[in-house]
């Protein structure tokens, strides 16, 4: 693969005139993945609800790329409520349950809109050579 290739997800968009991940050769940096529902593109009020909804973002982009979650090298969190991570913990080992298997992961204090407690982005390498999947090109609505 040479060049860039932009990545947008079906249900899940920017406001903004951005794809939601970036991919030159093995390397995919993703954009904002908000707690948006992937479903209603509503924001749920709480933090167990976005993170959870952060953390399918991050599944559906590492597929689509044609990745998994083990090709992440880092994540990066910004929490409205710095201290409160037991809901970003919590995605954390389900998504990552062996502690000698797991990306660096940075957190910081972060000023959100929109009802949104929790943004991430991410990096990743896709290192097999594989294709990404088939995602729609079009940018569609959060």
């Amino acid at each position: 693969m040479s060049g860039r290739e932009s990545v947008y997800l079906t249900g899940f968009a920017h406001s903004n005139p951005v794809p939601v991940a970036s991919r030159i050769g093995p390397f995919v940096h993703s954009g904002v993945l908000t707690g948006r529902d992937p479903r209603t593109g509503e924001m749920p009020a709480g933090i167990d609800a976005q993170c959870a909804n952060v953390f399918a973002h991050v599944r559906e982009l590492m597929a689509a790329v044609g990745g998994t979650t083990d090709n992440i090298a880092k994540l990066t969190c910004h929490l409205a409520q710095y201290r409160d991570r037991d809901a970003l913990n919590s995605e954390w080992e389900t998504m990552f349950p062996d502690p000698g298997n797991r990306p660096a992961r940075q957190v910081m204090a972060a000023t959100l809109d929109g009802g949104a407690l929790i943004h991430c982005d991410l990096v990743a390498i896709i290192t097999d050579g594989s294709a990404p999947a088939d995602v729609s090109t079009a940018e569609s609505s959060p």
